[in-house]
């Protein structure tokens, strides 16, 4: 037995503390270096003195009316607003957050009145824990269906197919524990199970596309960049506003945070905008439908440089030619 050399050996332990050291990076650096800024909230009337104060913690837009503002905040253009007057009047929407509801009432102390909650979360998930908590299962569940599908499933049109079937049989199943059972999803069913099957798809789709033109190697490689990078920005646990720039904005262009967003969009904002999450789920499924039938040409191709197709007959083709059909 051919011993392990000593500097090999050391390499090893190196490259593994490198790696834990990354992965503790992660999950700690979003909370660590979030901070409470760029909040969008509208403000009704003219104080400038009020108006500068709040610029300093928050992105202040102009509302023309107490009814201007509120729709702002069903559309999710802005997460909070204040009627200014005689006696002030904040309005607050938390069901963007527990921590937004938390700053608006701290601004509410400070203009000596409270805040009325006009979008608040349903009272079978009052402190929205389990709407934050969604996005993570939903990215393992896309590593976990990605990697199955690449290991036990040969063919890119059954592939393609397991991968569809997949999506869908998760997106049904998980609508039915988190908006049918425990009241976590709110709005219409089959909306939410499109937004799932979605954004499960988009994280496994690409593993199994890219698995089939680099190997196994192309688990690992969408693996980390979605449960490291693309949940650690994600903004599902507390506003994306909230992470230093550019990283907010970077993080609902990854499933993790497209599908956070959209969740909660169709949950308690139904006037919100959703276009641009459902285009970067297709657009992250799309590009794993195109490694797919990269890779099956790919293997065709090989296939057939090695012993052409039409020589023999598909019993006795090559293993690669076969798997591609």
């Amino acid at each position: 037995m051919n011993l392990t050399p000593w500097p090999r050996v050391v390499a090893v332990a190196l490259t593994g503390s490198a790696i834990l050291a990354l992965v503790v990076l992660a999950f700690l650096w979003p909370s660590v270096t979030s901070t409470v800024h760029d909040i969008p909230i509208a403000v009704v009337g003219d104080n400038p003195a009020v108006t500068s104060q709040l610029s300093r913690q928050f992105d202040v837009l102009p509302a023309t009316s107490r009814e201007d503002a509120i729709a702002q905040l069903h559309s999710r253009t802005a997460y909070g607003a204040i009627v200014l007057g005689t006696q002030p009047e904040v309005l607050s929407s938390s069901a963007n957050g527990t921590v937004v509801g938390q700053m608006l009432d701290s601004v509410a102390a400070r203009l000596n009145t409270t805040a009325t909650d006009v979008v608040p979360f349903a009272s079978s998930d009052a402190r929205g824990a389990g709407l934050s908590a969604m996005t993570f299962p939903l990215v393992i569940g896309g590593i976990a269906g990605g990697v199955i599908i690449s290991m036990l499933v040969r063919g890119v049109r059954r592939r393609l197919l397991a991968t569809a079937a997949y999506g869908v049989g998760a997106g049904v199943v998980i609508v039915a524990i988190a908006a049918e059972w425990f009241g976590i999803l709110q709005g219409d069913t089959l909306a939410l199970v499109a937004a799932v099957t979605m954004a499960v798809l988009a994280v496994s789709a690409p593993i199994v596309g890219l698995t089939t033109v680099v190997g196994p190697a192309g688990i690992g490689v969408v693996a980390v960049v979605m449960m490291f990078l693309g949940n650690q920005i994600s903004g599902a646990a507390a506003p994306w506003q909230f992470l230093p720039s550019p990283w907010g904005v970077v993080g609902q262009f990854f499933p993790p945070g497209a599908g956070a967003t959209l969740m909660r969009n169709l949950s308690y904002f139904p006037d919100a905008a959703t276009a641009q999450a459902w285009w970067v789920l297709a657009s992250w499924i799309a590009a794993g439908v195109v490694f797919m039938v990269v890779g099956h040409r790919k293997i065709t191709a090989s296939a057939h440089s090695t012993v052409p197709a039409s020589s023999m007959p598909a019993s006795s083709m090559p293993e690669a030619a076969r798997v591609a059909l």
